[in-house]
């Protein structure tokens, strides 16, 4: 199914690129040979070092009480087999220069998805990162929608997210194109990528972004299967509970000169790899785009 919807495909692509040798850089539904060769011993074995207590967290949210809920489940906590939460393996980066996957497919139209590596979500840079992600590409607002589809018609979409692990983080821009329009819009992208290295976002623009993620957390927030799923968030990813309040604070906190001084450190082209999939058979020189 992955295989046969570009919009999907192109991302797995780009994670083996970006992340070579690397879980982060596997298709998260395996492969045909893998998938083969997975039997009964795999999977129990799987099951017994990875879903232990150390591992597992009940989050609700709802109109309950705490006493009420720990006394409907505590029967259920020796179910639990204990041992040690598992270890990830750290990302060990060595790129140098940037790397580009072509998949050559007869498609409509041409699939594109840019990658930057970037910080982990426990670097303070993240503020400020997410505030250049929805100024550069997350709303209808955001520049490359504006450049790209608004003013020259380049891309049927376009558009920027943010992914942030325990050690590593990645911005990412997708863009569905006609084929030949793909070297023009890349070096759009390049140009737009060094308006931020070059030049600090003026206040308003700043503002209106910020606005926009603190808007898009509180409606989030509307929501108890939200809540429940921020809650479970917040715990796994940083052992504790960040209230929103503290979030929206940090965010208030950053400065243009922080979002130019974001985009420096990871608009480069040693943290850049492309993913594209479409009938193209040859690469028209797009490492070159990136590096310029």
């Amino acid at each position: 199914m992955y295989l046969d919807q570009p919009h999907h495909h192109v991302h797995e692509l780009l994670n083996e690129t970006m992340w070579p040798g690397h879980p982060l850089g596997r298709s998260l539904t395996g492969t045909e040979d893998t998938l083969d060769a997975l039997g009964r011993r795999q999977l129990v074995t799987y099951q017994q070092n990875n879903y232990v207590a150390a591992s597992t967290m009940l989050v609700v949210a709802g109109n309950l009480r705490h006493e009420k809920v720990l006394k409907a489940v505590s029967r259920f906590g020796q179910q639990f087999r204990p041992g040690k939460r598992p270890l990830f393996l750290p990302v060990q980066e060595k790129q140098t220069a940037p790397r580009v996957r072509l998949c050559t497919k007869e498609t409509a139209q041409a699939q594109l998805a840019l990658g930057l590596r970037a910080c982990s979500r426990h670097d303070e840079r993240r503020y400020a990162l997410r505030l250049l992600n929805t100024l550069l590409g997350e709303n209808m607002s955001s520049r490359l929608f504006q450049v790209l589809r608004e003013d020259r018609g380049l891309a049927y979409s376009v558009n920027s997210s943010l992914s942030l692990f325990d050690d590593v983080g990645a911005l990412t821009i997708s863009a569905g194109l006609d084929t030949d329009n793909v070297s023009q819009a890349l070096k759009l992208i390049q140009r737009e990528l060094r308006r931020f290295t070059d030049t600090a976002p003026a206040a308003k623009e700043l503002r209106d972004a910020r606005d926009y993620l603190i808007g898009q957390i509180d409606l989030s927030l509307e929501s108890t299967e939200n809540q429940m799923m921020w809650l479970g968030d917040q715990l796994i990813g940083y052992g504790k509970i960040i209230p929103p309040s503290q979030i929206k604070q940090r965010l208030s906190e950053v400065r243009p000169g922080q979002v130019c001084s974001a985009a420096r450190e990871f608009f480069r082209p040693e943290n850049m790899s492309l993913a594209l999939v479409s009938p193209l058979k040859t690469d028209r020189g797009f490492a070159k785009i990136l590096s310029s």
